[in-house]
């Protein structure tokens, strides 16, 4: 399990996007492998077929949270029952202000890395949304050459933030020790409860 469980975990991810729904996905899995070992018949690598049965368990999880999300209960309201909607960011989670204040200061150390005359121009061309003129004018240089610093300051910044996409992509969804021994203990224990049961069925 600790040998296929990061593979597992971000295949089941890729399909769910929600951690705890991923780690179920790879824990259901396992047991679905314990129980069926016997028809596995090494025609292609163990990876391979764990892995089409963690995409399975992931498919049929997110198939039935379709579901669940498709039924919406009708209330009959009267007028004395109005009910005022208050709006509610449910991407507003710590978790969520966390990510984007990490992408924020990504994007702000790669603006503080951009040469100084590019700099200027790109924060009160992009941040300041102030227009080329005005820019010109603030810093006293050709209106020509705020447009060719403005386009050359977003092409560095696009550039600088795909390298750091490429270098940290090996790190998405990274498995940590805790979820790996999570996994592992929790499908320990129902295979446990498996042997448990089949003992007192004989």
């Amino acid at each position: 399990m600790r040998h296929y469980n990061q593979r597992l975990f971000r295949s089941a991810r890729s399909i769910l996007k929600n951690d705890q729904d991923a780690e179920e996905a790879v824990q259901d899995a396992y047991l679905s492998a314990w129980l069926n070992i016997s028809s596995y018949r090494a025609e292609s690598q163990l990876s391979t077929w764990l892995t089409r049965i963690v995409i399975n368990q992931a498919l049929m999880r997110r198939r039935k949270q379709q579901r669940r999300a498709a039924i919406v209960p009708i209330v009959p309201q009267t007028e004395a029952e109005e009910v005022e909607l208050m709006p509610y960011d449910t991407t507003d989670t710590p978790e969520h202000r966390v990510e984007r204040d990490d992408v924020r200061h990504l994007i702000e150390r790669n603006i503080d890395d951009l040469p100084d005359g590019f700099r200027h121009v790109f924060v009160l061309r992009a941040l300041e949304d102030l227009s080329v003129e005005e820019t010109a004018q603030c810093l006293n240089i050709p209106e020509a050459t705020v447009r060719s610093r403005f386009f050359r300051a977003r092409a560095q910044l696009r550039e600088a933030l795909a390298r750091e996409m490429d270098m940290n992509v090996c790190n998405a969804f990274r498995f940590d020790g805790q979820r790996c021994d999570r996994i592992v203990v929790n499908v320990l224990a129902r295979i446990h409860n498996q042997l448990r049961e089949r003992a007192q069925i004989l």
